[in-house]
């Protein structure tokens, strides 16, 4: 979740990609190729090439001698260009935010397989039959501008005060990760959906407007054009070491503790990818040790492996972030079965 410079950059390598591999998806040729493409929810590949993924990518093709083409955007954006090409399938490794790598799977996008490593995941960051398997783990939060605001807001409802009108923006349900998980906190911080979606009504008259993707955000919030945006942990994280200005909170429903959940990058193997075996060695790869060590030292995440107990300055910081704060478990399942009707409420709800 980059900069829109960043952004733009990868959506026009993503259709130049695109156009190249269309005479040889699913070929033999292609299965012999020593490539392997990665359709992925910003977010892990840094503003200066500085991220989890620049590093991952750089040691896999070192070792395997496979070539990584990497095509990003919003979660929900990665998944229906899959839908799209089914019948041409052009990524081999998919990687999404909940609830759409589940999603993914509803759709038929995703082909089973259990990486190397992946018994040291939590069930509950993996798929039972082995569809997707986390790579990274990531908390939902919010930002600030700490400059013009000392302290960050606190409630949802601070929100709702006017001084806010025009300087609050979070990107779009539905299209972005992060923005769905608007959604998904709100009916929990509220108690269902529809006190939660009369809330985003009442707050729909300080929003900017829809936003594609997260990223685009976080750089406005550091320059004071907007004074709050939604984001996430491991993302926000990253960004601030170059963005002095972000700080990291998590809303709270008025007389309550705040609270965040889990929302990790999940990664799965794409069904008749053209280089299914180069897939399997990337997932296999994101998994050892030496990668998942690197999540929060690099990346400015959590590992998705139980077993690496990071202790290096990042983690003892990230640590420090979600003290006081209570984590949730959504029911994906029911997300994942009414994601549409929760989207169709949030548009009629806020017009969008």
């Amino acid at each position: 979740m980059q900069t829109s410079l960043k952004t733009v950059a990868a959506v026009t390598g993503g259709l130049a990609l695109a156009s190249s591999l269309t005479a040889c998806g699913g070929s033999s040729a292609a299965s012999d190729e020593k490539v392997v493409t990665v359709y992925s929810a910003d977010g892990l590949k840094g503003e200066n090439g500085d991220g989890w993924y620049d590093q991952v990518f750089k040691d896999f093709e070192k070792k395997t001698g496979i070539k990584v083409k990497y095509v990003e955007g919003g979660s929900g954006e990665m998944v229906q260009r899959a839908v799209r090409e089914k019948s041409n399938t052009q990524a081999d490794v998919i990687v999404t935010l909940p609830p759409f790598i589940q999603q993914a799977d509803a759709k038929g996008l995703l082909k089973a397989y259990e990486p190397k490593g992946a018994d040291k995941v939590a069930s509950a960051d993996k798929a039972p039959d082995g569809k997707w398997t986390s790579v990274v783990n990531n908390y939902f939060g919010f930002i600030h501008n700490k400059k013009e605001l000392k302290e960050s807001p606190r409630t949802w409802e601070d929100l709702l005060d006017s001084s806010y009108k025009d300087k609050l923006q979070y990107s779009t349900p539905g299209v972005a990760g992060d923005g769905t998980a608007v959604v998904i906190k709100a009916m929990h911080d509220f108690g269902g959906k529809e006190p939660a979606m009369e809330y985003l009504k009442k707050l729909q008259a300080n929003n900017v407007g829809p936003s594609s993707s997260t990223s685009k955000l976080a750089p406005k919030v550091d320059k004071g054009e907007i004074l709050v945006a939604n984001g996430d942990v491991q993302m926000n994280f990253a960004q601030s070491k170059s963005m002095p200005n972000i700080g990291i909170w998590f809303p709270a429903k008025d007389g309550s503790r705040p609270t965040t959940f889990a929302l990790p990058y999940a990664a799965g193997l794409v069904d008749k990818a053209p280089h299914t075996e180069n897939g399997k060695k990337l997932l296999d790869f994101m998994l050892t040790e030496g990668a998942q060590q690197q999540v929060s030292e690099i990346g400015g995440g959590f590992s998705a492996r139980t077993d690496i107990k990071a202790t290096d300055a990042n983690a003892t910081e990230l640590a420090s972030i979600l003290k006081g704060v209570e984590v949730f478990e959504p029911d994906w399942n029911d997300i994942g079965t009414n994601l549409d009707d929760y989207i169709d409420a949030w548009r009629n709800a806020t017009g969008s």
